[in-house]
C-alpha cells in the first residue's frame, strides 16, 4: 500500500469513526442519556459475573490506563521515539494524546452523562465518552500507524478489549460509554496521523522540487 493510498484510508476510517461517534450521541441524547437497552443488559451480565479476583484484575488496566499511568507511558513512548530519532512521529503522538483528552473531558463535561449507581470507581456524571478507553484506543492506533507491526495491532486491540472489559466490570461506565470512547480514539489517531502524513509529504516533495533545480550560473566578475 502507498503512503497516498494510507493517507486515504486513514481519513475514511477517520471520518466514519466521527460520523458513527455523532450517531451514537444522537441515539443516547434521544434517550435523556438514560442507559440503551444493550446497556442493561451488558451491566447485568457483569454484576452477575462480579468476583473478588476479577475486581482485582479490571483494576490493573484501569490503573494503568488512568491520568497518571497514561502521562508515565506516554512521556516513555515520546522519548523512546525521540531517541530513535523519530521526532516527527514523537510529535504527532504527543498532539493526537493532548487532542483526544481535551475533546473527551469537554464532552463529557459537557454531556454530563451519569455512571451507574454503582459504580467501582469514579462516580461524576462525565461518563460518556469513555476517557480510559480513547486515550488507550488513541495510543494503540497511533503506535499501529506508525510502527507498522502486525504484533504491536494485535497486542494494542487486545489491551484496548481489556480496557473496555474493565470500564464496564467495575461499574464505571455503560456498554456505549466505552464504544464512544473506541470512536473517539479511532477518529483522532487516524485523522491526526493523516494530517501529520499530509504535512509530511508536502515538505518532502517541495524539498524533492529545490534539489531538481538546475544551479545558476555564476557570473563572472572579470570584464570581458
Amino acid at each position: 500500500m502507498t503512503e497516498a493510498s494510507r493517507g486515504s484510508t486513514a481519513i475514511v476510517v477517520g471520518a466514519s469513526a466521527t460520523l458513527a461517534f455523532v450517531i451514537l450521541r444522537a441515539v443516547v441524547a434521544w434517550g435523556g442519556h438514560e442507559p440503551l437497552a444493550v446497556d442493561v443488559w451488558w451491566h447485568d451480565l457483569m454484576l452477575a459475573l462480579t468476583s473478588d479476583v476479577w475486581i482485582v484484575v479490571a483494576w490493573v488496566p484501569a490503573v494503568v490506563g488512568g491520568t497518571v499511568g497514561m502521562i508515565v507511558i506516554g512521556v516513555i513512548l515520546i522519548g523512546v521515539l525521540v531517541w530513535r530519532r523519530r521526532r516527527g512521529d514523537a510529535a504527532t503522538l504527543a498532539v493526537a494524546m493532548v487532542a483526544v483528552v481535551a475533546i473527551g473531558a469537554t464532552m463529557a463535561a459537557v454531556i454530563g452523562r451519569t455512571r451507574p449507581a454503582d459504580s467501582l470507581a469514579e462516580s461524576v456524571a462525565t461518563s460518556f465518552p469513555s476517557g480510559h478507553t480513547a486515550v488507550a484506543t488513541t495510543v494503540v492506533v497511533m503506535l499501529g500507524l506508525l510502527l507498522r507491526r502486525r504484533a504491536v495491532w494485535v497486542a494494542g486491540a487486545a489491551w484496548v478489549l481489556l480496557m473496555m472489559w474493565s470500564r464496564t466490570y467495575l461499574q464505571a461506565h455503560w456498554l456505549s460509554d466505552v464504544v464512544a470512547g473506541l470512536l473517539e480514539g479511532v477518529a483522532v489517531a487516524t485523522l491526526v496521523w493523516a494530517c501529520a502524513e499530509s504535512v509530511r509529504a508536502r515538505r518532502l516533495a517541495r524539498s524533492h522540487r529545490a534539489a531538481s533545480l538546475p544551479d545558476e550560473p555564476i557570473e563572472s566578475s572579470v570584464n570581458p
